[in-house]
């Protein structure tokens, strides 16, 4: 049967669509379809189950997001040849996606929900995650699941003052914003992104314009509901609720409640606290009542707690540590805290503590990026860590978290850009969380900023950041923007603003909203308050270390870079890299060569600066080339009898033969009567012989010439029988000339003429003193 596909168009406004598709794929999904954009292909299926299972009481929603290496014709790389585990790459765009739309679905929807996107075709010039939440929203909105309203996500870049929606990667690289932004027809849901030191005025304006490109997906998706039909939106058991319950458990518990969270306490006394009212109110049910509504009970108390903290927040204007809505915790830190790190700094902020320590190495230890949309590699990455003691639990560790990777993303981010493009290392940044109450990848940026200038790496600017919260009353219209959020007030408000910055411009940030229609006027005031925390922050780093080191530290490996000719790094290299091997064992240094543009990239690590001393000679006497008419100073090496074999004192290993007839002006019968073994001199370089050619140096040619010198007739005009003149170099040889004589004389059966006849129509070469071997 021919499927009935529906399509539906998006015009970007600037020559590019994007389309989505229903009703050729996947059909026995709750819903599917390809979102296309140029060569770029997505297939998002949307399948919940028909019903919760019992004990549930939250949305067991995966999003998966999914790159196929078939898409962009490539194979996998590593030993087996499929798609495994998802990259770092894939699980940033999944937490993208899963931001948005977990909050839209009913909060006593608990039946098990998978959303899955898979990259089918990839094009270059498509940066596919941009499509992601387009595609997950269109499956959802041609499916029965319950579903509070459409969304869309786009990128947004800025390029020369310009604003561009989902650019390409080659265009992303030329601008200095680069957001992602979730939002529904008239709510702003989810922004994140990295910036080059922008405004708050001019990250506003990049929201406000795709919130405007958004509106128009959204409108296309409602028109591809209509076309498809809607469909009526399928019944589920709803949680049971009971009002009477409820109202007990207010009236038991609120005024408790209120008073702890307007106490002003630490986090483990309040958490006590808080249990024991549980407790106490739970003791005031029967044992009927509480067999019967025990689950109602525990989820009301939770409610009347959150209540009760929102409305101390906002009666009062104090929080639950008795701070002020814009007050910051208060904050030390300390650098060179472990003596073997290349670097370390450490940092508290209330209940959050961070320990970040830089690794510094050489390009062989950038981060390699080997995905179907992406190949490439990082020389600066950062890790974050967060184990289950950083909150005081017991967990079992089950590898790196979304969360850890989303994080520790967030963080390179906001530091990346403020690494200089000289700095010669590949820098590595490790954030161990040791405590954790309220934003430990802020405490990670700023950890990691003092860790950075404590290595010796030349930040261009020290980075700082903070989280901002914010509680909200739709019915009186109350609201209060947080400062510096504690975890229980980033769980019971309503939006999670991450902003991260310089003294001059934000950096990064990302943000959470938690409630329909946020106004720009909250948003605004939040980036305001956000600004004055993160520059009160910044000023506690600067009072520990106000600028990066000079230089590295002592034990620290110190990196070298030299280019060199590319004809001659496989003489570095040597046959079976055994020349840079041995250079690297008996320097201790490590070498990395890598070809650019037909010339030779050398990096040099070593803790010892004479190892890289002597890692620098040795390349240098490697590309020696002297040049013609300049003097060198030599040393003898090896004595032959028609002259010397001396060694370049400034190149180490490059050697060239210093003829008997340029030892000096006065004929020289012995070479030992002029130099000796070990000598030292200058030498002048002659050039290229042109009858030898081989390189020629001269010792007299920088004495003076002895006054009525006369010049003897070149060598070659001598009679070539005359082998004196050689200096008795063949006479030593005679017996072994002799001892081949019948040999010569078989050859000379061949029509060649007669041996001396042949000898004497070849010039002889003169470098070579007349080697058997040069004229056989």
């Amino acid at each position: 049967m021919i499927p009935n596909v529906i399509k539906e168009t998006i015009d970007l406004g600037d020559g590019r669509t994007i389309t989505i598709e229903t009703g050729k794929l996947a059909k026995q999904a709750d819903g599917a379809v390809v979102v296309q954009m140029g060569n770029a292909m997505l297939l998002a299926t949307v399948v919940s189950a028909r019903s919760a299972s019992p004990g549930i009481d939250f949305l067991p929603l995966t999003l998966d997001y999914r790159e196929k290496f078939a898409a962009a014709g490539r194979f996998p790389g590593g030993f087996f040849k499929r798609e495994a585990r998802p990259s770092d790459g894939e699980v940033l765009t999944m937490r993208l996606v899963d931001r948005v739309l977990r909050p839209l679905f009913p909060k006593d929807y608990h039946a098990e929900t998978q959303v899955m996107i898979q990259l089918m075709s990839h094009d270059d010039e498509v940066m596919p995650d941009a499509l992601a939440g387009l595609a997950a929203s269109a499956a959802l909105s041609i499916s029965d699941l319950p579903f509070e309203t459409l969304i869309s996500e786009v990128r947004v870049a800025r390029i020369d003052g310009q604003f561009i929606i989902n650019p390409s990667k080659a265009q992303l690289e030329q601008s200095d914003i680069d957001m992602m932004i979730g939002a529904s027809m008239d709510s702003i849901a989810m922004v994140e992104g990295e910036m080059k030191e922008i405004s708050e005025l001019e990250m506003i304006e990049a929201i406000k314009f795709a919130h405007e490109a958004i509106k128009v997906q959204i409108a296309a998706q409602e028109r591809l509901q209509a076309a498809v039909g809607k469909k009526e939106v399928r019944t589920y058991e709803e949680e049971r609720n009971d009002d009477t319950v409820l109202a007990k458990v207010k009236e038991l518990a609120y005024d408790k409640y209120f008073a702890i969270a307007s106490e002003g306490s630490a986090k483990h006394e309040r958490s006590e606290k808080f249990a024991a009212v549980k407790e106490e109110v739970k003791a005031l049910f029967t044992e009927e009542e509480l067999i019967e509504n025990g689950d109602l009970i525990s989820k009301y108390l939770s409610k009347v707690n959150k209540e009760a903290v929102r409305n101390v927040i906002l009666d009062n204007g104090t929080r639950l540590d008795g701070r002020k809505t814009n007050e910051i915790r208060p904050i030390w830190c300390e650098v060179d805290y472990l003596p073997s790190t290349h670097g370390s700094a450490l940092f508290t902020r209330g209940e959050t503590q961070a320990l970040a320590t830089v690794t510094l190495g050489t390009s062989r230890e950038a981060n390699i990026i080997d995905r179907p949309t992406e190949q490439g590699e990082e020389k600066f990455y950062l890790h974050y860590n967060f184990p289950p003691f950083s909150t005081g639990e017991a967990k079992p560790l089950r590898g790196t978290s979304r969360r850890e990777v989303g994080h520790g993303n967030l963080a390179q981010r906001a530091l990346k850009n403020m690494i200089p493009d000289e700095n010669p290392y590949t820098v590595r940044v490790v954030s161990e969380v040791l405590e954790s109450n309220g934003s430990s990848s802020m405490a990670t940026v700023c950890a990691g900023t003092l860790a950075l200038m404590d290595a010796g790496i030349q930040m261009k600017k020290p980075v700082s950041g903070i989280a901002m919260g914010l509680i909200s009353d739709d019915e009186t219209g109350r609201w209060a923007v947080l400062s510096d959020i504690l975890g229980d007030e980033d769980h019971l408000g309503d939006m999670d603003f991450k902003v991260t910055g310089t003294a001059d411009g934000i950096t990064a940030c990302q943000m959470d909203i938690k409630i329909k229609g946020l106004k720009y006027e909250i948003m605004e005031k939040a980036l305001e308050q956000a600004r004055d925390g993160r520059l009160h922050i910044l000023g506690k780093l600067v009072e520990v270390l106000d600028a990066p080191r000079p230089e590295v530290k002592r034990h620290s490996p110190k990196i070298i870079k030299v280019t060199i000719p590319g004809a001659f790094i496989g003489a570095l290299i040597g046959p079976g890299g055994k020349v840079i091997q041995e250079l690297q064992k008996a320097t201790g240094t490590t070498i990395v060569i890598n070809e650019v543009d037909e010339q030779g990239e050398v990096e040099i690590l070593g803790t010892s600066p004479e190892g890289i001393q002597a890692v620098l000679n040795k390349i240098d006497s490697i590309i020696f080339k002297p040049t013609v008419g300049e003097s060198y100073t030599v040393k003898v090496i090896k004595l032959l009898d028609f002259g010397a074999v001396v060694e370049y004192i400034d190149a180490p290993g490059n050697e060239v033969l210093l003829h008997v007839s340029e030892l000096d002006w006065a004929r020289t019968e012995n070479v030992t009567d002029v130099v000796n073994m070990g000598d030292v001199f200058d030498v002048k370089y002659i050039g290229i012989d042109p009858k030898t050619r081989k390189e020629k140096v001269s010792r007299k040619a920088l004495m003076p010439k002895p006054e009525g010198y006369k010049e003897r007739p070149p060598r070659e005009d001598r009679p070539r029988d005359d082998r004196n003149d050689r200096g008795g170099f063949r006479d030593n040889r005679g017996g072994g000339r002799d001892n081949r004589g019948n040999g010569r004389d078989d050859r000379n059966s061949r029509d060649r003429g007669p041996r001396e006849e042949r000898r004497n129509d070849t010039p002889r070469n003169e470098n070579n003193g007349g080697d058997t071997n040069q004229e056989s």
